[in-house]
C-alpha cells in the first residue's frame, strides 16, 4: 500500500507548514486526487487515519476531492470528462486524446489552529 508512504510524506509537509505558521493543531487537510493518479482514495483515508494518531493532526479531517479524467480530442477538438479510464472521445470515438486533468495528487488546503 503505497498510500502509507504518500501520507508519511504528506505529514512531513503538514508539520513543516504548521511549524512555520506557529500552529498547535492541524484541523483540516484537503487533497485533490486524480482518477489516474494511482492513489486509491479509500486507502489514502485509512492511511491518513492511522498516521495522524499522536501527531499535531490527531483531530484533523481529511477531505479528498476526486478529479475526473479530462481529455482533449485532437480529432474533433472537443473535451471529454470521464470518471473511468476509458480513453475514447465521447463525441467522435477517437483515441487521439491528450490528458488535461486526472493524474494529479495535490495538497489543496490546510486549516491550522493558532493560539494567540
Amino acid at each position: 500500500m503505497h498510500e502509507l508512504s504518500i501520507v508519511a510524506n504528506l505529514f512531513e509537509l503538514l508539520e513543516e507548514q504548521a511549524k512555520e505558521a506557529g500552529a498547535q493543531k492541524i484541523t483540516l487537510v484537503k487533497l485533490k486526487v486524480g482518477v489516474l493518479s494511482g492513489v486509491v482514495p479509500e486507502l489514502l483515508q485509512t492511511a491518513f487515519d492511522i498516521y495522524k494518531k499522536d501527531t499535531i493532526a490527531t483531530e484533523a479531517e481529511l477531505i479528498i476531492e476526486t478529479v475526473p479524467l479530462r481529455l482533449l480530442c485532437h480529432q474533433c477538438h472537443q473535451e471529454t470528462i470521464r470518471d473511468d479510464i476509458v480513453f475514447t472521445c465521447a463525441h467522435c470515438g477517437s483515441t487521439r486524446l491528450e490528458k488535461k486533468e486526472g493524474t494529479e495528487l495535490i495538497l489543496e488546503k490546510i486549516e491550522l489552529e493558532i493560539d494567540d
